[in-house]
């Protein structure tokens, strides 16, 4: 009886200690995966930093095709982890399922709205942001021509696009502006080559800065804008590093703050649920400044980029939003 009650308390104390380390957090990676040097590679730096700073752990799982977006959400709310976040709009579909299914676990998703209590939903003005980098753009241009590549051809992309314009606009009306965009399937995210040819097109049409949001796509349009002697623009992670000299700013869209705040949320057990909109008043949205590009943004170009930042902020500069109303106005 001695050793069967030994065994009963042994084989309690090994289901605590893996449930508790179920309950993991967890995030799943959109088609492009975290190495994408963009959207993903954000979230996956905000996994890290949560890691870092609390010790730990998490679970993670890189999208190969659709069917797996259900399936790993499924195996991780099966397995006791939570949140699980998953990572682009894509998700949307399989988190409203799976997340019915397991009302009881926490959700979360980037960029999209889905309207369950379990869900946190978290969406990013990116037009904000997209318009400070189009002044940056308008700025920089000796041309008076710029472009934008967008990867897949959505509205959140065209949200980009048209957020960019309002800012080129902003310091020059006459400047024009090209765009392009990549597909109108998810392999549209992770086509370099299709980026570089889009961004060479451009240059040939005059343009010489060029903005992409086209997450691993867009890797190929800061190539050939090196490769040509011109200037482009990165998005969502910092992409500065990679040419430096050649990047003129990234659009910075903070997917490490919005996985970061949601591990530690779910831990601390904060307030859940609901739409959290981040833009430029709540430092979701902002362009980069560092070591890499400080030699291209002048004094004046910073104090210009500053000054429509806290416009804004403000209130006295309205960006259009494209998501609001397909009509864009620049």
């Amino acid at each position: 009886m001695k050793r069967l009650i030994l065994a009963m308390v042994a084989a309690t104390a090994t289901a605590m200690a893996t449930s508790a380390a179920n309950a993991d957090p967890a995030v799943i990676y959109d088609m492009g995966g975290k190495n994408d040097k963009s959207f993903n590679e954000s979230a996956f730096t905000g996994a890290e930093q949560y890691k870092a700073d609390t010790g730990s752990a998490y679970r993670e799982f890189e999208i190969q095709n659709d069917a797996q977006r259900e399936q790993a959400m499924r195996r991780f709310a099966q397995d006791g982890n939570e949140p699980i976040v998953a990572i682009g709009f894509s998700q949307a579909a399989a988190l409203e399922k799976v997340a019915k299914e397991f009302p009881d676990v926490k959700f979360a998703i980037v960029d999209m709205v889905v309207d369950l209590p379990n869900v946190r939903s978290i969406v990013f003005k990116e037009h904000e942001g997209s318009f400070l980098v189009g002044v940056l753009a308008a700025m920089a241009s000796q041309a008076d021509k710029v472009g934008f590549v967008g990867g897949m051809d959505i509205p959140l992309i065209r949200r980009f696009a048209c957020g960019y314009k309002g800012g080129v606009k902003s310091v020059d009306a006459n400047i024009e502006v090209f765009e392009n965009m990549t597909g109108t399937t998810p392999a549209a995210w992770s086509d370099p080559v299709k980026g570089a040819e889009l961004a060479k097109s451009q240059f040939d049409r005059g343009a010489d800065v060029v903005y992409h949001a086209a997450g691993g796509t867009g890797i190929g349009v800061l190539q050939a804008a090196a490769d040509t002697g011109k200037l482009g623009i990165g998005v969502d992670s910092n992409q500065n590093y990679l040419h430096p000299g050649s990047v003129l700013t990234s659009m910075l869209k903070r997917v490490d703050v919005a996985v970061y705040n949601a591990f530690k949320d779910a831990k601390e057990g904060a307030e859940w649920g609901g739409i959290h909109a981040l833009g430029l008043k709540e430092g979701g949205v902002g362009y980069a400044l560092d070591e890499h590009n400080e030699s291209l943004v002048s004094a004046d170009m910073k104090a210009a980029v500053d000054k429509a930042m806290a416009d804004i902020i403000a209130g006295t500069v309205q960006v259009h939003d494209y998501m609001s109303d397909s009509a864009c106005p620049y």
